[in-house]
């Protein structure tokens, strides 16, 4: 497992469209995704300590920016070859046992991963109500164990910032993860 830090944000850059199959049994877009005041895409996987330290609060964070109008999806991009627990099955489990309040998506083929340059579990992308990259940080100070209680709520209050003003903060600590776990390619 590569621990691995996520790029500065790219303020304004656009959503990717995508159509991808649901754990919840759906295929979802881009658009069926979007919140009338703005996109949290965060790629996740199953098996992460990095994953698991910080999905209660995800949760937490996910249903509480519906209040403002922003929504969510996960994405789990990770080739499940060599690690079994980021199988389809074990997302829909995940997404039950959570509560998941946002679909939680497979990128099999991950093209769509490439094309958002997301590069670890988690990785954070969270966009305006025109679908303009705003945020690219981290949830909180939490890495391979969770944040204290009353840790700043980094990625909460930014998308927050983002429902109410379409801007996110200039200042924005990385996301750090493992390494997303990219398909062999046979050559």
């Amino acid at each position: 497992m590569a621990r691995t830090e996520t790029p500065v944000c790219n303020f304004g850059e656009a959503a990717i469209d995508f159509k991808l199959p649901g754990s919840d049994g759906r295929d979802w877009s881009l658009q069926q995704c979007a919140g009338e005041n703005g996109l949290l895409v965060v790629f996740i996987c199953n098996h992460c300590p990095f994953v698991v330290a910080i999905r209660d609060r995800l949760v937490r964070d996910a249903r509480e920016l519906q209040q403002y109008g922003v929504n969510t999806v996960a994405i789990m991009s990770n080739d499940p070859t060599d690690y079994p627990e980021d199988s389809f099955e074990n997302m829909q489990r995940v997404a039950a046992e959570f509560d998941f309040p946002f679909p939680y998506l497979l990128d099999e083929s991950q093209a769509i991963a490439k094309a958002y340059g997301a590069v670890c579990t988690p990785d954070f992308f969270g966009y305006n109500r025109d679908l303009e990259l705003q945020y690219r940080g981290r949830l909180d100070a939490s890495g391979k164990a969770p944040a204290p209680a009353d840790a700043r709520r980094d990625l909460f209050e930014a998308m927050k910032q983002v429902a109410q003003t379409g801007r996110g903060p200039a200042q924005q600590t990385p996301s750090i993860g493992c390494s997303i776990k990219w398909k062999t390619v046979a050559n």
